[in-house]
């Protein structure tokens, strides 16, 4: 038994007459007969009554019918579901993405895609650390992941979505909190809630660096995973902390943020994938992307 002898089955059967059937499938009346008997011999049961003059529904053939229009459907289904995926209109997506951007980004992504492409479905892990997200990708754990360059892992491509200042966040009636803006030299003598370091963290390299060109070492005094932990410390007065700008759509009651000067000094935002995967999904969610970044 294949799908033809279903289909042309179910069009004699809708049609009842096999004329008209044989000319909606374009074949000869002849082998469509043919076929029709092949299949109820196959099956040991007569599907169809027969006259010269009419052509009907036995009670087993009426029962057929009802299973193979289902099968016929979840089969063209099947096929459209496939196309779709192919397409890339359609699948699932794990985006992964670091604190700042989790809350600037991230709500206008999903529900971008969510108009643009409401057949994916999308699941976000925010609060990841860059090397928590290469890992991820590697692993398979997510498919796009927007981070902080450098990004030194093989098989990995990176696009630069956009690039952010940074801001100093202060805790409220810090002697340093109604300045319009800071140097980090300003900073020299500050305790510093800071991303973790060693490698750990984009962010806690940026931090050592800024505060080196400066002619520092910082003094770190609580080092955290997370963004909005971080902010949160600051505002319990547990020390300053430099942030890229979109930190401050957390707006946690009890922080200013102050522009770090010189206003050159920012850090990237780039999309990264795995080279491997050329999935015209990706492509697409890159798209839209594109244009609310």
């Amino acid at each position: 038994m294949e799908l033809r002898h279903l289909r042309y089955f179910r069009a004699v059967a809708e049609e009842l007459h096999f004329g008209r059937a044989a000319q909606r499938l374009h074949i000869a009346q002849p082998p469509l007969s043919q076929q029709i008997r092949a299949l109820e011999a196959e099956l040991g049961v007569a599907l169809l009554a027969r006259t010269t003059r009419t052509v009907e529904l036995t009670p087993a053939g009426e029962a057929y019918l009802q299973r193979v229009v289902r099968i016929l459907a979840a089969v063209d289904d099947a096929g459209e579901q496939a196309r779709r995926i192919a397409a890339g209109t359609e699948g699932l997506l794990a985006v992964g993405c670091v604190g700042s951007a989790t809350y600037s980004l991230l709500p206008s992504l999903v529900r971008a895609l969510g108009e643009a492409l409401p057949g994916v479905e999308v699941s976000v892990r925010g609060e990841m650390l860059a090397p928590a997200q290469l890992a991820a990708l590697a692993t398979g754990e997510i498919d796009l992941a927007l981070l902080r360059p450098p990004v030194q892992h093989t098989g990995v491509r990176t696009e630069v979505i956009r690039r952010d200042r940074l801001l100093v966040a202060l805790p409220e009636g810090h002697r340093l909190a109604a300045r319009a803006e800071l140097r980090m030299a300003d900073l020299r003598d500050e305790d510093f809630v800071a991303h973790a370091g060693g490698g750990r963290s984009v962010m806690g390299n940026v931090l050592a660096a800024i505060c080196a060109d400066a002619g520092f070492v910082p003094r770190v005094r609580h080092e955290v995973m997370e963004t909005s932990t971080l902010v949160t410390l600051v505002a319990a007065g547990l020390g300053a902390a430099v942030v890229p700008d979109p930190t401050a759509a957390l707006d946690i009651a009890g922080v200013r943020y102050l522009p770090l000067l010189p206003d050159t000094l920012g850090v990237e935002l780039v999309a990264a994938r795995m080279a491997a995967n050329t999935s015209p999904l990706i492509e697409r969610v890159l798209a839209v992307l594109r244009t609310i970044a």
